[in-house]
């Protein structure tokens, strides 16, 4: 299969009509004989930017000519552009073949620093163009060979081999939808070679998902090498499922479990499928409806003890937590230190879960240190094995549902490959989409240093150029409001700073956690959460009242779609797809919102998709709008009604699997909202924001959470189009009344 990927030659006479001129189009002109495009350009241009077309080319050609050395000056100017120039290009691959190309110059002009990252040094008149394209050619061949993963390597040649298909999937290589004319539409959208590459596991020569075999099982390996882990397993569909399989290969029904109560929901869906009994650690949270970390002490052995021991389900005599599972990094960014953690619970807790699937990232830079699971030189728990669950679509550059499962063996135990591999098989689809899987192999590959080192570097450099450029418009703004990025006070003035720049530290009125132990939380700082006028850190209700859905609705009809959107806050993710281009479209965005609402436009001119769908609010100003939700918040004090919500006592009154069993088996009823005090729910009831559940299956409601929803229910009645989603919460219309409930346990 042909790849577009040229060789670059830079000459300041690529397009001069000297013999310089002619000479090096010549070369330009048998090297394309040889079948690679070549692009053509006569100066560095930015650095920094050009070296990243490295992603693009099969190797550069680099001109030093004659004019170059005529004094010493312009000497020292060619030089020093020229090691700036391969210094970029090695800082992010230090395998493209760069050749320098020049007429009298030699070796001995080229200081050692910049000899030593050459591939070969090319005379204009020594040989002949041709002879010289071959040399170039083989060369930057044997780099693109180089590049493709195990897996990828065999899918990209299944797909070019032109076998005929007699096996599933049924459009038989794309070719069922060519005889349709809606099918002709998907075959041109989608393309001949991802429907090529989408096949069933009964292809040999691609290994077998399932059973981690051939080039599936290499690319495993492969991956497991590069992110520094003993085993490493993709998943096709996503880190819940991940989780999941994790919980089954190590939880049974009755064993005791310690969970973080900010945690995915799929792992308490793990707890309702294993039959476990969760005992959860309770993390802090600020008046911005931000989730902080647990605190260290909560990790104590007399701190997990009390809670066992207080239990009604915890039975026998067997109290050992089997696992613990932990969020890393929380929504906003919170992580924590690995190696405190792992220090304070070896052997205490047979198995260690780390769910990072928004932090795959951290163990490809320096500056997230010991803040995650599995790294170079970590050292290996005694007892305790370590898991890690890693979102590869989030974070890296996986295709939608790409996921891996990181395991770090202990010193006592290693993982039983075939044993855990009976919970993999119980949640695997026996059909993989085989170009996800391709994705989580690329995704590995594109993380071998220094390249990866590069692209995460790369990213937290942008995020805090945004952060930078947001403060620098706060300040020129004066006393006139503006959005804040939630972080430390301390911003380094240039470049990434430092990790300690970033830690979390006891009483910081910033973060709004209170007391914390020292050293053991950080801030991952391509988390940006940006915080709305209208609420301070303390819940305290300031003027002006911006919230947060309002904006956000604002930059989506501006084509800005952010993560996630809470009261007065918004989040956005500095992942390695982000460009300087992207977030500075964002700031001016919020300057035109800020522009908008100052003058109070109508929403109609603002908002006009929006306004289409709820006519209402045609006639209605931006500032009005903002006012009329802020002084609602105000008047409920809800920012304070969600801390307290999330952090009150939850009382269990059955087993989850109990709980969800007696939904199976229908022996519910739907309880409206007012009647929900006291009673046992048997779903989980997840608001959005955060998307973290309140209640799981067999908890009862309490007071605090049914003045939450009665909250929801009349906000939502007041401001369609800005309604609080909640799963679980059921709505029906009753006697032409909408109204909510929730199936809780007879």
């Amino acid at each position: 299969m042909r790849f577009r990927f040229p060789v670059v030659i830079i000459d300041e006479d690529f397009r001069s009509e000297n013999a310089s001129g002619l000479g090096v189009r010549a070369l330009a002109k048998a090297i394309e004989e040889e079948g690679i495009e070549v692009l053509g350009v006569t100066s560095y241009g930015d650095l920094s930017s050009f070296a990243q077309q490295q992603s693009r080319a099969s190797a550069f050609i680099l001109s030093i000519d004659d004019e170059q050395f005529s004094s010493p000056e312009d000497t020292d100017k060619a030089i020093s552009e020229l090691r700036a120039f391969v210094a970029e290009i090695r800082f992010r691959n230090v395998d493209i073949p760069i050749f320098l190309y020049g007429e009298t110059r030699t070796s001995r002009h080229i200081p050692n620093d910049v000899l030593r990252e050459l591939h070969g040094f090319i005379h204009m008149f020594e040989d002949t163009p041709e002879f010289i394209a071959r040399y170039v050619a083989r060369e930057a061949r044997a780099y693109l060979e180089s590049l493709p993963p195990p897996f990828f390597r065999a899918l990209t040649h299944y797909a070019a081999d032109g076998s005929y298909s007699w096996h599933c999937p049924g459009h038989s290589g794309g070719v069922a939808f060519l005889k349709s004319p809606v099918g002709q539409m998907f075959h041109q959208f989608f393309g001949e070679n991802l429907l090529r590459a989408d096949v069933c596991n009964s292809v040999d020569e691609l290994g077998a998902l399932l059973d981690h075999t051939g080039p599936v099982a290499a690319s495993e390996r492969n991956a497991a090498r590069i992110c520094h882990a003993d085993h490493l397993f993709f998943v096709t569909n996503g880190t819940s499922t991940s989780n999941k399989i994790v919980w089954h290969s190590c939880v049974a029904p009755g064993d005791v479990v310690l969970v973080d109560r900010n945690c995915h929901k799929s792992i308490l869906h793990a707890i309702t499928m294993t039959g476990a009994i969760p005992v959860f650690l309770m993390p802090t949270r600020n008046h911005y409806g931000i989730i902080g970390p647990i605190p260290l002490e909560e990790f104590s052995e007399e701190s997990v003890r009390r809670k066992i021991e207080a239990n009604p389900f915890v039975r026998g005599e067997n109290k050992k937590p089997r696992i613990l599972t932990l969020t890393q990094s929380t929504y906003d960014g919170v992580v924590y230190n690995v190696e405190t953690l792992k220090q304070r619970l070896d052997g205490r807790v047979d198995t260690l879960l780390f769910d990072e699937a928004w932090l795959p990232h951290a163990a490809f830079h320096d500056f997230y240190g010991d803040y995650h699971a599995i790294g170079a030189d970590r050292p290996r728990c005694r007892e305790s094995m370590i898991f890690s669950t890693q979102s590869t679509h989030k974070l890296l550059a996986g295709l939608s549902q790409a996921s891996q499962i990181l395991v770090q063996d202990s010193d006592m135990r290693a993982l039983d490959r075939d044993m855990f591999n009976e919970a993999y098989l119980m949640h695997t689809s026996t059909s993989p989409q085989y170009a996800i899987i391709a994705s989580c192999d690329v995704a590995a590959a594109m993380m071998e240093p220094p390249g990866g080192t590069a692209l995460v570097e790369e990213s937290i450099l942008e995020a805090l150029d945004f952060r930078r450029a947001m403060r620098k418009v706060d300040e020129e703004y004066g006393e006139a409001w503006w959005f804040k990025v939630w972080g430390p006070d301390y911003l380094a003035s240039e470049g990434i700073g430092e990790r300690e720049d970033w830690v979390l530290r006891s009483g910081d009125r910033w973060h709004g956690f209170g007391d914390l132990a020292e050293g053991f939380n950080m801030l991952d700082p391509i988390k940006a959460t940006v915080i709305t006028p209208g609420l301070a850190v303390d819940g305290a209700f300031t003027e002006p009242g911006i919230p947060a859905a309002i904006v956000t609705k604002y930059l989506s009809e501006h084509g800005i779609i952010v993560e996630k959107t809470g009261l007065y806050s918004f989040f956005i993710m500095f992942t390695i797809g982000i460009t300087k281009g992207r977030w500075n479209s964002l700031l001016t965005e919020l300057q035109q919102f800020k522009d908008d609402f100052d003058r109070n436009q109508p929403l109609w001119r603002v908002l006009p998709e929006f306004v289409q769908r709820h006519p209402r609010y045609e006639r209605v100003g931006l500032r009005d709008l903002c006012t009329s939700i802020h002084d609602v918040y105000r008047r409920n004090d809800v920012a304070r009604l969600t801390t307290e919500m999330y952090l009150s006592s939850m009382e269990p009154a059955m087993k989850p699997a109990d709980a969800f069993a007696r939904m199976a088996h229908r022996e519910i009823e739907r309880v409206a909202v007012d009647q929900l005090e006291g009673r046992a729910t048997a779903v989980l009831l997840t608001p959005y924001p955060p998307g973290i559940p309140l209640l799981i299956p067999g908890e009862r409601f309490n007071t605090t959470i049914v003045r939450y929803l009665q909250f929801a229910r009349e906000f939502n009645s007041t401001f369609p189009g800005f309604e609080t989603e909640i799963h679980g919460l059921v709505d029906e219309v009753v006697d032409g009344e909408l109204r909510y409930f929730v199936d809780c346990v007879r």
